[in-house]
């Protein structure tokens, strides 16, 4: 009798376990879909030639947001250095960055060539020093 109640007990929870499971997997899915919506990735990150000059950040920060107007672009983060923990495998050296997300390689390369970004270039590249691109790809 004892085998016998164990063995019920240990195959209803294993079931309940595969439901609970079975019943997730729509929900994981749908969230790795939304996750890879936009896979095409555009992280820059730009030094001043002024490095503690505020206003020239911010300078930066308006010209980025104005990027917000291309349609190609289907989200756009910018930010400025974080307070968190100084390791050896962390950069801060940067002022501020941007994080944009395509829905494809044709519209990154139509964002490189539009006007709103030309005008951007145009209007705020005498504030940076230096430039660093990351494309990726996601996966």
């Amino acid at each position: 009798m004892k085998n016998t109640r164990r063995k019920f007990i240990s195959t209803a929870a294993a079931l309940t376990a595969g439901t609970a499971v079975a019943s997730a997997m729509p929900t994981l899915i749908k969230s790795t879909a939304m996750n890879n919506k936009y896979p095409i990735v555009h992280h820059v990150f730009f030094w001043l030639k002024n490095p503690g000059s505020i206003e020239d950040r911010d300078k930066i920060i308006t010209g980025l947001k104005t990027l917000r107007k291309i349609e190609t672009i289907k989200e756009l983060r910018i930010g400025v250095v974080a307070s968190t923990e100084k390791r050896d495998v962390v950069d801060n050296s940067w002022a501020v960055s941007e994080l944009m997300f395509f829905e494809n390689l044709e519209g990154q390369a139509s964002y490189q060539s539009h006007p709103i970004h030309q005008q951007f270039i145009k209007d705020c590249s005498h504030l940076w020093d230096k430039v660093v691109v990351y494309d990726a790809m996601d996966v």
